[in-house]
């Protein structure tokens, strides 16, 4: 597929970057659909500033959700939202989370929620960020993505090890119609498209995979919305199934953000809110008993 920004062949230069750049537009506000909750959870968490985003074109300020009386001997949970600023129910899951669930699971964990870790990608519906760098593989040392290297420091200057961490995120149409190809032609590299799977699924970190814990939350969120059946390869994404609904990625040599930690306990979950059985709400739904199932599993196993 022709994408209309570069020379076939040849990466993207600075000037290919900025004509991409150009094409983007704001579409929703941050401040009116994130940051605007904020304060209504100030009574269960302590609202914590770690971060802005500079750039050229706007500055964004970041916020992190903190449990109150946090304690050193619980372990702590980490939740993440948004780091594909486009992936709509990863942001709002993990808000509905903070408001309606939380405080369920207070008397066992220390709870961290950073529910939009990619503002201009939230506004601008978007998986990059303005220098065309996705943060989802930007999870390491001198990181190129501002949005990565600002929660990467927030645990680092907080000594904060997550004992389990969630990543909240979609699996959308627009993967195929304009992300592949966009990173086909950024990088000048065959990226075959894949169908999309019709429905919920898991990432689990092939060096961690915990099979148990995902099939925990597989059975959570299949009674909220339907998991995604494989395609005739018995493959999800172009990857292999390790059980239903699951699949392995190498978590840390990718820069994946549920690489970002050395957490016990780690998973991406990927709902689809193209499909005709689901609805944003449904979608928002999934996130939230993704994450209590994670954690019911752990606080009973």
């Amino acid at each position: 597929m022709s994408y209309p920004i570069g020379t076939p062949g040849k990466p993207w230069n600075d000037e290919d970057k900025k004509a991409w750049l150009a094409l983007q537009s704001v579409k929703r506000s941050y401040s009116d659909d994130v940051v605007s909750q904020l304060d209504s959870l100030s009574e269960k968490f302590d609202v914590e500033r770690y971060g802005t985003l500079d750039y050229d074109i706007n500055s964004y300020p970041l916020f992190i959700l903190k449990s109150k009386n946090w304690q050193n001997n619980k372990p702590c949970v980490l939740v993440t939202g948004g780091v594909h600023g486009y992936e709509t129910s990863g942001v709002h899951g993990a808000l509905a989370f903070a408001k309606k669930s939380a405080t369920d699971y207070l008397s066992h964990f220390n709870i961290l929620i950073a529910p939009c870790i990619s503002p201009w990608g939230y506004e601008t519906i978007n998986r990059w960020n303005p220098t065309a760098t996705d943060p989802n593989r930007s999870f390491y040392q001198n990181s190129p993505a501002q949005e990565s290297a600002a929660i990467m420091q927030y645990l680092a200057d907080n000594s904060i090890a997550p004992y389990a961490h969630i990543d909240l995120h979609e699996t959308t149409d627009t993967d195929n119609s304009e992300f592949r190809p966009a990173l086909a032609a950024r990088d000048a590299k065959t990226h075959d498209n894949w169908n999309i799977p019709d429905g919920f699924y898991l990432v689990a970190d092939s060096e961690r995979p915990e099979h148990e814990f995902q099939t925990a939350i597989i059975k959570s969120v299949e009674k909220v919305t339907h998991i995604a059946p494989s395609d005739e390869n018995n493959q999800l994404i172009g990857v292999p199934q390790t059980q239903f609904g699951v699949i392995n990625y190498e978590a840390k040599k990718l820069g994946l953000c549920m690489g970002l930690t050395d957490a016990e306990f780690v998973t991406t979950t990927e709902v689809y809110p193209d499909s005709p059985q689901a609805s944003d709400e449904i979608c928002i739904h999934a996130q939230v008993a993704a994450i209590t199932g994670a954690l019911d599993y752990i606080v009973n196993k």
